[in-house]
């Protein structure tokens, strides 16, 4: 097969076309039921975009393998999947091709019906042997993998204009970042996967049949939870009515130091608990007229809503505040004013989040601790006892944005048993 990689003649060739050529790149992991980080690369697929096409094998029954090359180079890379490749072979200018198509569809590629009878039959006969991939014939990788690129080119030709650079980029390796970290359970390692592609653009989170995105905190399911560190415990930040504090800052309204609810249970006369309660019904649905009258912030927040609902209806599509995300008006069904008020809040804290995380995950590489989860509106930590206070204090000023977004913080021997330790900080 003259497109296999096997040698160092074959390398030299196939890197002097690489560095020339834009391309496209379909990694084969070697067993599809794992996670990437938890995985070996058994095959890497690079289809020039003048058609030529290479098989790079570095753990495949049939093949001479060799070791996986520097592929750095100045031209394009489109992939189906960067996040994936990104724990595989970390390089730049790759451009996620299903991000591009999401970007200008709001939904994902389907790529189901691409996988070859091949595949199936030995997915379904040895579903209980690990590493399949790497006994599954080349020829028929090269077989998928070559329509996987037809779908590629296909949306490369139809949506490039839609790429969102900081997205493809500065999202994808964050949540790159956090899916390496792993999770420490009492009986091993686990991690978890991020998946962009929801109505909102709200990440969801689950793999191994775990739902880190919604681990219920009274049921027990998070006290299997645990520090990888001999000396470490598990700290949480939390942001404080977040999706208040967001709308606050997006038209101009300034609450006092101390808790969002508190000074709202002051100004609705009633306790804590029902303010709580009363904020969150006015801001995701209703907000009454009376309300507006007499609450400065509820007011901003019906104007804010007026004028977002105005542009949507006037406009093709209305842009997101920190990245410039196109929202198309031809994507969104059923749209009404309170709707697309909850899409743009859930928009905002996503990409206010993706921003803060830019920011902290290189202050947080020169040290043990790790950030292992990542849920709407808190972080986990794995804390190394080593790092320090002044490690924490610092993490939770990167957070909040040096006090915009402030946080109540709690540590725990695991994620079910935390106590609060915010004053402390």
């Amino acid at each position: 097969m003259n497109t296999l990689v096997e040698n160092k003649k074959q390398l030299k060739k196939f890197i002097k076309k690489y560095k020339s050529e834009d391309s496209i790149l379909i990694p084969i992991s070697c067993d599809s039921n794992k996670h990437p980080v938890d995985d070996k690369l058994s095959l890497l697929y690079v289809q020039l975009l003048n058609g030529e096409e290479f098989i790079l094998p570095f753990d495949h029954s049939e093949t001479l393998n060799i070791d996986i090359p520097n592929l750095e180079s100045d031209t394009k890379k489109y992939t189906y999947d960067r996040k994936k490749l990104n724990h595989f072979i970390k390089l730049d200018n790759v451009i996620d091709v299903n991000l591009m198509h999401y970007m200008a569809t709001n939904v994902p590629l389907s790529i189901e019906e691409i996988d070859t009878n091949a595949h199936h039959f030995f997915n379904m006969m040895y579903y209980r042997k690990k590493n399949i991939n790497t006994i599954i014939p080349v020829l028929k990788h090269l077989e998928y993998c070559r329509e996987l690129a037809k779908v590629i080119k296909d949306t490369i030709v139809k949506h490039n204009q839609y790429v969102n650079v900081t997205y493809n980029n500065e999202v994808l390796d964050n949540l790159t970042y956090i899916e390496s970290n792993g999770l420490q359970t009492t009986s091993g390692l686990v991690y978890s996967e991020y998946n962009v592609f929801t109505s909102t653009g709200r990440p969801s989170n689950r793999f191994g049949g775990i739902n880190f995105a919604a681990l219920n905190k009274t049921d027990g399911s998070r006290k299997p939870f645990v520090s990888r560190f001999k000396n470490g415990v598990l700290v949480e930040m939390d942001f404080d009515g977040y999706h208040l504090r967001l709308i606050a800052d997006k038209v101009d309204y300034e609450f006092p130091e101390g808790s969002v609810h508190e000074h709202m249970a002051k100004l609705y006369g009633v306790d804590y608990g029902e303010a709580k309660g009363l904020s969150f019904k006015y801001l995701y649905g209703y907000i009454p007229d009376e309300i507006k009258k007499n609450n400065e912030y509820f007011n901003k927040v019906s104007d804010y809503i007026n004028i977002l609902w105005n542009g949507y209806k006037s406009k093709e599509f209305i842009v997101s505040d920190i990245y410039s995300k196109k929202i198309y008006r031809k994507n969104l069904s059923e749209m009404n004013r309170s709707k697309l008020f909850n899409y743009m809040i859930q928009l905002m804290e996503t990409e206010n989040n993706m921003k803060m995380l830019s920011n902290l995950i290189p202050f947080l590489e020169s040290y043990k601790s790790r950030l292992i989860l990542y849920s709407y509106d808190s972080f986990l930590f794995d804390f190394n006892l080593d790092d320090g206070v002044d490690f924490l204090k610092e993490t939770k000023k990167i957070i909040e944005s040096n006090g915009l977004f402030p946080t109540k913080t709690g540590k725990g021997n695991n994620y079910h048993e935390m106590e609060d330790i915010t004053e402390k900080l």
